[in-house]
């Protein structure tokens, strides 16, 4: 036989339950920081301000200002002595790959271990005061995915990644693994995004969507780092092209061109890519089509030094690179100089992980002033990512990720390649005073 239980036992049953949660709530309260920032870089209005004050809520910016009240029993982390900056971001990277000049040498381990061997690169990234990146392609498959969602548990330590999953290419084509004997057939993961139609575009970005990526990251014309490609060839359709934008729409992500060949430039911009990447031979056209649809480019003007100065650059990757470097810079300068909108992609993994910072000092060099330089690597960044509310700048109610250095980068851009403070996310992963 069932006891009744009236109303008022039942919630006097209650109450130690309630009271209990009550007290974990207030007892894990997210802790207050107060940052004092003796520079502060506001890069949505493209200047520098004196002597403000951070107050951090866990991991979000509660507020910013001149003369703000720090609450009792907040940590305060005083760099007043230093220039402090949003958490920069790169658009163009390949931390769930090796840094090796040659690509075959990805079949010599496996999955496992190159996912094992990548973990440093994510580290050095974060520690050099990238805390958001766009990750843009692995040879194999979902390897990215597998990194960002370590980051974000807590098991690894690294920047926010946004990844690609796997690159979208022509067989034989840029982003493929090339170089091999014909009979020789690859694994899935080694060749996951191959896709020669618009029906096969619309296929691989299905399962990229359904499988976590971010983004897509289609291959337009040939490569300089792939065996028997060649950078001025046109590889995907304006049909295939458009076929990849309209159907990663349907999914909510953006698309982002790899294309090196002015025609291959133009046939993405046509096709509606929130980025082309590299942009090496873009002409005046592509310059003038760019700014028209309001097209990034993601130039990474700084890696040729990494590619002609490795001895270990296969012969063939050489040749493809040849004359690039310059016409590439040339044309940063008349895409700076047109107002074409611009963000910091270095193809890192083509120069080693964690000197990222390096290519600042290209950006100023060939037509940036240093306050651009800074800005493509923050709010444009951030904007062209697609998450501004988050990061890209500091500001009450975005993610609290800052850095600071110890002179002033508006003065000496190579200021940004010795980062002295990370914080994360609220949490501090460097501090060098």
């Amino acid at each position: 036989m069932r006891k009744k239980i009236s109303f008022l036992t039942f919630w006097l049953s209650l109450l130690p339950v309630l009271c209990s949660a009550e007290q974990a709530s207030v007892g894990t309260a997210a802790p207050v920081t107060a940052i004092r920032a003796g520079k502060f870089i506001d890069v949505e209005a493209g200047r520098i301000l004196a002597n403000r004050i951070i107050l951090i809520r866990g991991t979000k910016i509660e507020a910013v200002g001149a003369n703000l009240t720090i609450p009792d029993g907040a940590k305060i982390i005083d760099l007043s002595n230093m220039t402090v900056l949003p958490g920069l971001i790169d658009c163009h990277t390949h931390l769930a790959d090796l840094a090796e000049a040659e690509p075959l040498n990805v079949l010599q381990r496996t999955a496992a271990e190159t996912a094992y061997l990548a973990i440093p690169n994510a580290s050095v990234t974060l520690l050099a005061g990238f805390t958001t990146v766009r990750d843009v392609g692995v040879y194999r498959a979902f390897n990215d995915v597998a990194m960002r969602d370590a980051i974000a548990r807590g098991i690894i330590i690294g920047p926010r990644m946004y990844v690609a999953g796997a690159y979208i290419t022509i067989s034989q084509g840029a982003g493929a693994m090339t170089g091999l004997s014909p009979d020789i057939q690859l694994p899935l993961d080694l060749r996951y995004g191959e896709a020669n139609s618009p029906w096969e575009v619309r296929q691989k970005i299905r399962e990229l969507a359904h499988r976590g990526s971010d983004h897509i990251k289609v291959l337009s014309t040939g490569a300089v780092l792939t065996h028997g490609s060649n950078p001025k060839s046109i590889e995907f359709t304006p049909e295939e092209l458009r076929a990849a934008v309209e159907e990663a729409g349907n999914f909510g992500l953006r698309v982002e061109a790899h294309a090196h060949a002015a025609e291959g430039i133009k046939n993405a911009i046509r096709a509606g890519v929130a980025s082309v990447e590299h942009a090496t031979l873009i002409d005046d056209e592509g310059i003038a089509l760019a700014k028209q649809h309001g097209t990034y480019l993601d130039m990474d003007i700084y890696d040729e030094e990494c590619i002609q100065s490795s001895p270990n650059t296969p012969a063939d990757f050489l040749q493809h690179d040849r004359d690039l470097a310059e016409a590439q810079r040339r044309n940063f300068t008349k895409a700076v100089r047109a107002g074409v909108k611009m963000t910091f992609g270095t193809d890192a993994g083509v120069c080693p992980h964690g000197i990222n910072a390096r290519q600042f000092a290209f950006m100023v060099k060939y037509g940036m002033t240093p306050m651009q330089a800074i800005q493509s690597a923050t709010v444009n960044a951030a904007d062209l990512i697609g998450h501004s509310e988050l990061f890209g700048s500091i500001a009450a109610g975005k993610s609290a990720d800052i850095i600071a250095v110890n002179g002033d980068p508006i003065a000496d851009i190579h200021e940004l390649e010795h980062v002295s403070f990370v914080m994360k996310e609220g949490t501090v992963y460097k501090r060098r005073d």
